[in-house]
């Protein structure tokens, strides 16, 4: 029975659930972000907690902000506890707002399949379900052939033992998340998912990747 319990709490402890606060009223709790960034160049992808790949975007040279939220599914103005029952279509999405005179699209796809792996369906980590599964938005026939091109780059240089399940799919509309998932992992140091998944999740890619990174994230 201990053992259980024991399994039960790392299972929550390392969930991209914990920390979040009790529901809030939509209308209040609702990101609202700053104008400055309403014409610039945006991005859309989901691997994962949306806590994690935020933070992964926002340390590359050329993006300005990364904004959690929510994208792939029906259902109109959802909130974050609909979206983790898994009934929604949506994915947790983070929207890229970059300057392509720095970092241009082909660079941020990369990034997005060097940071998660796009084989494991539904899941990402310790969090599984469909909200969680990998999904590369485009926003035009240009972003969708960049992203088909590289899939297909991955697949024939045989980079994974399993097939690439990532969705590539058109963007309808994005769904800015709530105030309190914005910058989480810069918010919630201390927050034990972010300590035990998303700080070494991060860590990994800067690793691999250290030529992209700013130069205050080194």
């Amino acid at each position: 029975m201990k053992s259980m319990y024991v399994l039960l709490t790392l299972i929550f402890i390392n969930s991209c659930q914990i920390g979040s606060p009790e529901p809030e009223n939509r209308s209040r709790a609702l990101w609202n972000p700053s104008e400055k960034f309403q014409n610039k160049a945006k991005a859309y992808f989901a691997s994962g907690c949306f806590w994690c790949v935020e933070s992964i975007f926002e340390s590359l040279k050329g993006v300005e902000e990364a904004f959690s939220g929510y994208a792939g599914g029906k259902k109109k103005n959802p909130t974050y506890y609909q979206v983790i029952n898994g009934k929604t279509g949506h994915a947790e999405t983070v929207e890229v707002v970059y300057d392509p005179k720095i970092i241009n699209f082909e660079i941020l796809v990369k990034v997005f399949f060097d940071s998660h792996d796009p084989t494991i369906l539904n899941q990402q980590g310790p969090d599984r379900g469909t909200q969680y599964r990998s999904v590369a938005f485009y926003q035009n026939e240009y972003e969708k052939k960049i992203i088909e091109d590289y899939i297909s780059k991955l697949t024939k240089a045989k980079v994974y033992q399993k097939k690439i399940v990532t969705e590539v799919k058109q963007l309808s509309k994005f769904y800015y998340a709530e105030n309190y998932h914005q910058d989480y992992e810069k918010n919630n140091p201390n927050d034990l998912y972010i300590l035990n998944v998303s700080k070494p999740r991060l860590n990994k890619f800067k690793a691999i990747s250290s030529k992209l990174i700013k130069k205050d994230q080194h």
